[in-house]
């Protein structure tokens, strides 16, 4: 199919903007990083979604008249997936650096096509089984290399990435006609309550909050939260989902850099090397996917830009 200037230009502006989300996402390590300083984990994630569901409702009040029982019985479904998502990653954050969390969470990316064979006996590529194999390499020398080894923190980061896949899917299988804004909101909903109802079963002492973890929470309920998902929901139609994912890709390495140079953090060689790998398992199928593709001519979703 022959490009027009106004495809190149949307892939182009698609692009941006899901560059830009992968920013505020690798923000969001390091803002709930800071945030947990004087906010629990559990209590943090409960407050950033509430006020991201009140938001994002305010955002829905036009469209209202829209939303049905499907919405809602969707919406709660993949609530569930991204309750677990953020718990896991809340608590994984807490526990290890941020630098390794990153890496860990973009674990999902091979994980997605291993869940789609195990349960739906999709095809599992060559590329996507290479990249496997690499990444439990890197995953080995994550283990060896910290001080602590492979901790709870890095486990429950890995853990993220399996419920970032289940997610990913579960809004791709569920979802059909579906307002998006709507969804988001049901979402967001269900992860505030799932959040609040924990923070109740294992209430957190007396908080003492400053503005700068007061400000970390506004970021991580704002930025990586309602723009991040109106952006991708937006954006992602108009580019390939390998294009997509290679994108995404980029969210470690902004928050490795946000963890050694705000943070301070240092790796172990070691570490350095295992964060490589696991980034290599990544990049590489889908750099050669993505090659594929422009051979193939393929560089946009014409059925994206026809619903526009």
């Amino acid at each position: 199919m022959q490009k027009s200037h106004h495809d190149d230009y949307r892939s182009s502006k698609a692009t941006f903007w899901l560059i830009l989300t992968t920013v505020f996402w690798g923000g969001s390590f390091i803002f709930n990083k800071i945030g947990f300083r004087e906010i629990p984990p559990v209590t943090f994630l409960f407050y950033r979604f509430a006020l991201a569901t009140l938001l994002m409702g305010i955002l829905c009040l036009p469209r209202l008249k829209r939303f049905n029982k499907r919405t809602l019985r969707t919406g709660l479904i993949v609530g569930l997936a991204l309750a677990a998502t953020n718990l896991s990653f809340v608590l994984g954050v807490s526990g290890t650096s941020v630098s390794r969390a990153g890496f860990l969470n973009n674990l999902f990316v091979l994980l997605i096509p291993l869940l789609c064979f195990a349960f739906w006996r999709e095809r599992l590529d060559r590329l996507s089984a290479a990249g496997l194999m690499l990444a439990l390499a890197g995953l080995w020398l994550l283990a060896r290399g910290g001080v602590d080894g492979f901790n709870k923190g890095d486990l429950l980061s890995t853990l993220c990435a399996l419920f970032i896949a289940l997610h990913i899917i579960s809004v791709s299988k569920l979802l059909r006609d579906e307002d998006i804004y709507l969804l988001s909101f049901v979402q967001f909903a269900t992860v505030t309550v799932v959040g609040g109802g924990l923070d109740l079963l294992f209430p957190s002492p007396p908080l003492s909050v400053t503005w700068v973890s007061l400000g970390s929470l506004v970021y991580c309920a704002i930025f990586p939260t309602v723009i991040c998902f109106t952006l991708q929901n937006t954006y992602q139609r108009y580019t390939t989902p390998t294009k997509a994912g290679l994108i995404y890709t980029m969210d470690p390495v902004w928050s490795m850099l946000g963890g050694t140079l705000l943070l301070g953090e240092r790796l172990t060689a070691e570490e350095w090397t295992g964060c490589a790998l696991i980034f290599a398992a990544v990049v590489l199928p889908l750099s050669v996917k993505r090659l594929r593709e422009r051979q193939l001519g393929i560089d946009y979703r014409a059925e994206g830009a026809a619903a526009d």
